[in-house]
């Protein structure tokens, strides 16, 4: 890893969040604060770590993703199209009738899209039985869960089934923002400490800044190495990250923004665009 590597990828990153906003725009709404958080994680995977080809998305060997929590879907759509799966004009349908592009990821409806996701609690339980049908090949899964989604307790059959039947090939990432939809996750149902958690199912644990990129590239670049169990990733973040007035803001989860906030977006991640096209 050098410098410049972490300099694309973070420019990429700004570049996606300002492709949620455009459409937050089009739409009217959506849930902006954590398909901001778990925007850096995806742009690394789809930029860097995962083997992917946008020209051909069903390609056999490719590595599998499944965004379990479906809600950030934006946070995925942003960074297919940046990566080049499908034209950024399509970007302005969000929230329209008969859009691609709807409120939870579609696999019928656009390339790049595995599972349709959005029931809270079910991504694991997917990327699980992805994994064990894969196990022989060289493919891995990755799969995004939110801390908010952790109490449905299918995600601890997955993560039992995981242990159970050592699948290295599996790699988990647990966005912490600490916020869902009703208040503060640690208020709701507290799920801490997340990591032990996983370690009694058998699982291999780590934890990083999820929001830094140079942190997020040297534990990714350490998850090729087998080890016979599957891994998790606790992802410290802030919900609604990139956005000065947003972030750690429950009023953020779900967004429909005022003509000025939305002024106010795009001129904040326009202008760190540029900040990070010029480090390039």
């Amino acid at each position: 890893m050098n410098g410049d590597d972490v300099k694309h990828l973070e420019y990429h990153a700004a570049s996606a969040r300002r492709k949620v906003v455009r459409m937050v725009a089009a739409g009217g709404s959506g849930h902006m604060g954590g398909a901001m958080s778990c925007m850096d994680l995806l742009t690394a995977l789809y930029f860097r770590t995962m083997k992917i080809d946008p020209q051909n998305p069903k390609m056999s060997d490719r590595d599998r993703f499944v965004l379990s929590a479906g809600h950030k879907c934006m946070a995925q759509y942003a960074v297919l199209c940046e990566r080049g799966f499908f034209d950024e004009s399509l970007l302005d349908t969000y929230g329209h009738f008969d859009t691609k592009l709807p409120g939870h990821p579609d696999m019928h409806k656009l390339p790049g899209v595995e599972a349709n996701t959005g029931a809270l609690g079910h991504g694991l339980s997917i990327g699980v039985g992805m994994a064990l049908g894969l196990r022989k090949g060289t493919q891995r899964v990755f799969t995004v869960l939110g801390d908010g989604e952790l109490p449905e307790g299918s995600n601890w059959e997955a993560a039992a089934a995981a242990g159970h039947y050592k699948l290295d090939n599996l790699f988990a990432f647990v966005d912490v923002n600490g916020l869902q939809i009703s208040g503060k996750t640690e208020d709701i149902m507290n799920m801490q400490p997340i990591s032990e958690k996983f370690e009694a199912f058998g699982w291999a644990t780590e934890t990083v800044d999820g929001n830094d990129m140079r942190a997020l590239i040297s534990v990714l670049d350490a998850l090729t190495q087998k080890n016979g169990k599957p891994t998790v990733t606790i992802m410290n973040t802030v919900k609604g990250k990139g956005l000065t007035f947003a972030e750690n803001q429950l009023s953020c989860h779900y967004w429909q923004p005022s003509a000025p906030e939305l002024e106010q977006a795009i001129r904040e991640l326009d202008a760190d665009i540029e900040r990070k096209e010029a480090a390039l």
